[in-house]
């Protein structure tokens, strides 16, 4: 019997932007001074979103929210990657790159509201509605990529996820056959730690999450997921190689979830306190903020003048949003099916009357 030593696999970690601001030019994407303050105002106008969600589930003016605090680079940098007509697959915790990618602000606070129609995508960008449950959007986000393909039409697919749904057997299953069929899609997957309160090294003895890509024979690179340049460097290269029609890659965003799990959690539990003061020094938002300074784009009139805006523009979208009527109740009826069952019906009629 002959013994055959397999070299050990290793995969690439990408930063281009240190917790200090400094900049690896040899690593730094093609961005225009226009395109990285454009950048910083997605990512100041989604937390700010982010904070007044949280404020208003506290009041009771809405559902449960989850909030992604820390891990706005993972959802703009990525974003910026993606063109309008390529298919994207989110995840609860994905109300920041849903804004980035031009859904209305109105519309994400009414699905947190409870009414899913503000799912529904703009036209002209596709935005798939959000998955609760964990990791089922995966094998879809495939399923997108591969009919583009069938149809020729250069569109990508890009789907995010948690370091949790790497444990499900979709995730799985997706994978596999995206690497057999070579199918237009980035998997994103937003490694903030923890599954709820199970810390990322009770879900996997591996060492990464993107050397799972190696089982499936594509790419996967590891990129610091509070660094928003790394992140969009990492999207960008993924989605021109699927593009190409040169398959797929895993992208892991190593970050850090500076938040809750949601608003029924307590994170002080089950986190250390040293842990989360660690983690918040590499804040996306003040690390963008010194590199922009160090290059003369950010002063403290500009900052405040984002902030405001910001705050302006989502105090606006709630006054519209707390105007908007009530779904009709008998929606829950005429809406699972093209066309309602004889059964619905007959329910619908018992309900509601005619």
């Amino acid at each position: 019997m002959t013994k055959k030593v397999l070299k050990e696999f290793k995969v690439e970690y990408l930063q281009v932007l240190d917790e200090n601001g400094n900049c690896d030019e040899s690593l730094m994407p093609k961005l225009s001074d226009s395109d990285i303050k454009k950048i910083y105002e997605t990512l100041v106008l989604i937390r700010v979103f982010d904070q007044k969600a949280f404020n208003m589930q506290r009041q009771g003016r809405l559902g449960t929210y989850i909030q992604f605090k820390g891990q706005e680079a993972c959802q703009v940098g990525s974003a910026f990657a993606l063109q309008d007509n390529d298919f994207i697959f989110p995840m609860y915790r994905n109300s920041g790159l849903l804004i980035a990618r031009k859904q209305p602000i109105v519309q994400v606070l009414q699905y947190w509201g409870g009414d899913e129609r503000g799912l529904k995508s703009p036209q002209n960008v596709n935005n798939f509605p959000i998955a609760i449950p964990v990791s089922t959007q995966i094998p879809h986000a495939v399923g997108a990529g591969f009919a583009a393909k069938l149809r020729g039409t250069k569109q990508v697919s890009a789907v995010y996820f948690g370091e949790g749904a790497t444990s499900k057997g979709d995730f799985h299953e997706a994978m596999n056959f995206a690497g057999v069929f070579n199918v237009p899609v980035v998997f994103i997957c937003e490694n903030n730690q923890y599954a709820i309160s199970v810390p990322r090294k009770k879900q996997t003895h591996a060492e990464t999450i993107a050397q799972k890509a190696i089982a499936y024979g594509f790419d996967g690179l590891q990129v610091d997921g509070m660094d928003v340049f790394a992140v969009y460097k990492a999207t960008k290269d993924a989605v021109d190689k699927a593009r190409a029609g040169k398959g797929p890659t895993l992208i892991e965003c190593f970050a850090y979830r500076m938040c809750d799990h949601s608003t029924s959690d307590d994170a002080s539990r089950y986190r250390p306190k040293e842990e989360f003061e660690q983690w918040t020094k590499k804040d996306p938002i003040e690390r963008l903020e010194k590199y922009m300074r160090s290059k003369k784009l950010l002063d403290d009139a500009y900052k405040d003048k984002i902030l405001k805006q910001s705050q302006n523009i989502i105090e606006k979208a709630v006054t519209e949003f707390e105007k908007l009527p009530a779904p009709e109740p008998k929606d829950i009826f005429k809406y699972v099916f093209a066309e309602m069952t004889q059964q619905q019906k007959e329910e619908m009629e018992e309900l509601f009357g005619r």
